[in-house]
Order: structure tokens, then sequence, then C-alpha cells
């Protein structure tokens, strides 16, 4: 696990948002960065197609994080 700097903005939103949807704000922060690196990989699908993507069960790895 690693520290990231973020803007006091974005810590603000962060907050915001992990209230809304009952998430700590680490888990928000998580959450739009797997959905902003998968809309990167894959700009041809939509939000909707996105989420159905994190929610589609993958293959366990030996290596589940990635440098």
């Amino acid at each position: 696990m690693g520290i990231i700097k973020i803007s006091d903005f974005i810590h603000d939103e962060l907050r915001v948002a992990s209230d809304a949807y009952c998430r700590s704000i680490n888990a928000q922060a998580e959450y739009w960065l797997r959905i902003g690196r998968l809309a990167e990989q894959n700009p041809h699908l939509s939000y909707t197609e996105i989420t159905q993507q994190l929610l589609t069960p993958q293959p366990a790895t030996a290596d589940k994080e990635q440098p």
C-alpha cells in the first residue's frame, strides 16, 4: 500500500461521495481510480459497461497488484 497526494478539493469531493455511497474515503478513491483506469483502457465503453466489468468476477491471479 502506498500514499498518494491529492488536492484538498478532490479530498473534499471524495468525502462527500464516500458518505453518499457508505464507503471509506480510501475505498471511494480506489473505486474512482479503477473506473478511470478502465475508462482510459477502454474508451469505447460507457460508464454502465465499465461498472458491469467491475461487477464481473475476475479470475484470481498470484500477483494481483501490478506496478
